[in-house]
């Protein structure tokens, strides 16, 4: 082969190969999780950052300890590290750790699902959280790596805290969730289950919860035989104020119908 004619191949080569690898790169199949992940056709948008999906897609959690009042206090602030803006869980009601004075749940109501959750948090021990069927408690805290902290299925399993990009970051938490199962007399089949993907990296697999913690105050069912009254009913999305500046955006949820109980993805 003359020289000219192997240089050329080589360059379309290299052209061909380096084209390839952005397209795969660029693939939504690996956006699927972690910070900036897309929702897929068939997933709810509950918050893109704007004042008016805030309002149109959550409300206050009507709990035992409600402070707070219509509209929604939690402020749009601009985002520290990208363009747009997001919402600050900073709620004056939740000052002190007051939760479930100002908690925000979504209005609509899920059984099964696939949920995506960006937080960044602006200070020491910024504490929130995020309540799946607004009943269990995946833990937003800096400075704690026990089952009480950062990504914990609280009280119940620790999360590996490395995992955690630091103040001032945004994170992503991937979470799949089953409801409870239950028999025709009420009593729990199955109990409820989570997989749950950390900034992309898997961090709890298959993962049984036993109960709702904090009692009445934290969430559905927390009043009830020291949350493990399960009820078969389903429940929102929440987030908790605690008079911290966590910050929340890009925040949607997929329905699911998990006939197993597998919720590994």
């Amino acid at each position: 082969m003359h020289y000219k004619q192997f240089i050329s191949r080589r360059i379309h080569t290299i052209v061909f190969f380096s084209l390839l690898s952005v397209i795969w790169i660029s693939s939504p199949a690996l956006a699927q999780i972690g910070v900036g992940a897309e929702p897929p056709k068939e997933a709810e948008l509950l918050f893109n950052g704007k004042k008016r999906s805030l309002h149109q897609n959550w409300t206050y959690w009507e709990g035992p300890r409600l402070a707070a009042s219509l509209p929604i206090k939690w402020e749009i602030v601009p985002d520290p590290v990208d363009k747009g803006t997001a919402v600050s869980a900073n709620d004056p009601a939740g000052a002190g750790g007051k939760y479930g004075a100002a908690d925000i749940v979504t209005k609509q109501k899920f059984t099964d699902f696939r949920l995506h959750v960006e937080f960044l948090i602006k200070k020491e021990g910024g504490n929130s959280g995020v309540y799946l069927q607004n009943r269990y408690e995946i833990q937003i805290l800096d400075g704690d790596s026990t089952d009480h902290g950062m990504a914990a299925v609280i009280n119940e399993k620790a999360a590996p805290y490395q995992v955690y990009k630091g103040l001032g970051q945004w994170n992503a938490y991937d979470i799949q969730f089953r409801a409870a199962r239950f028999d025709e007399s009420g009593k729990i089949t199955d109990k409820a289950m989570t997989t749950i993907y950390f900034n992309g990296e898997k961090i709890h697999e298959n993962v049984p919860i036993q109960q709702v913690w904090g009692g009445a105050n934290s969430g559905l069912d927390g009043g009830r035989d020291g949350g493990k009254g399960i009820t078969d009913r389903p429940g929102g999305i929440k987030l908790q104020a605690e008079g911290h500046e966590v910050l929340f955006r890009n925040i949607w949820v997929q329905r699911l119908a998990l006939e197993e109980p597998d919720t590994n993805f």
